[in-house]
């Protein structure tokens, strides 16, 4: 599935299954959150292994993901690998840009070159931190760590002016609430939305619409959010980006 500036692609593989790229325009996302999911990443020349519950930034070119015991894992690229973006279920509701969200632009590319860069998920828990964040140059990614049922009393409604968050749930089930706000066209006006979305789901949450997320479960509930290009806010935020020293921020 897409959003405007995104292609989400969700996998179970089977044992030894290959998945390969030809051509990829530009750097690509790999998220496994499961610890035993091992994956060999061959990409231009060199050759990476990870052991599970991490993530991998693959360089533009020619690449392939092996998961020789199978598994469950995420793959995020953007909107302009349009082989992709054909096979979206709901890429007919993309077929026009959406006149809330600008021009995708990519962020600058890293200063020692693009190259296979592998992060493990095993980061403690900082207070002030908002999850575990990393960027590339086309996208953000925060895993949020696992949790129970989320206090309704102490929800976070909030809106973006021009960009989707994606929020991908891996674990647990989520409720998205959405309002949108009123124009002085009453014909414009919406009815709230409150989205129950188990796992594994993805819900696009729309630029300007005010929206809050809430976990259902008794625990194990696991949201990713996902940003293409990163977010400028969250980069402005001493020591959130775990990366932020390989990835410049746009002058």
């Amino acid at each position: 599935t897409r959003g405007q500036n995104f292609i989400v692609a969700y996998t179970r593989a089977r044992p030894g299954a290959v998945f390969a790229r030809e051509g990829q325009v530009d750097e690509y996302v790999l998220l496994i959150e499961e610890p035993d999911v091992p994956a060999t990443i061959p990409a231009n020349g060199e050759s990476v292994t990870v052991p599970g519950y991490s993530l991998v930034i693959v360089p533009p070119g020619e690449s392939s993901i092996r998961f020789p015991e199978g598994g469950e894992f995420v793959r995020l690229f953007s909107r302009d690998n349009e082989d992709l973006a054909a096979l979206c279920s709901n890429a007919a509701t993309y077929a026009q840009q959406h006149p809330n969200i600008p021009p995708f632009v990519k962020w600058p590319e890293p200063p020692t070159g693009y190259r296979i860069r592998a992060y493990s998920l095993d980061v403690p828990e900082v207070p002030g931190r908002f999850g575990r964040l990393w960027r590339c140059t086309t996208f953000m990614v925060n895993v949020f760590y696992p949790v129970g049922p989320r206090d309704p009393e102490a929800l976070s409604p909030h809106h973006h002016d021009d960009f989707e968050q994606c929020s991908l749930a891996l674990g647990g089930s989520y409720t998205h609430h959405l309002r949108w706000p009123w124009t002085a066209k009453q014909s414009e006006w919406r009815e709230d939305e409150h989205a129950v979305c188990p796992a594994p789901s993805v819900a696009v949450i729309p630029a300007r619409s005010i929206h809050t997320s809430a976990c259902t479960e008794a625990e194990d509930n696991r949201l990713v959010d996902i940003f293409a290009p990163p977010r400028h806010d969250f980069s402005k935020m001493d020591g959130w980006v775990l990366n932020a020293d390989e990835y410049p921020q746009p002058g």
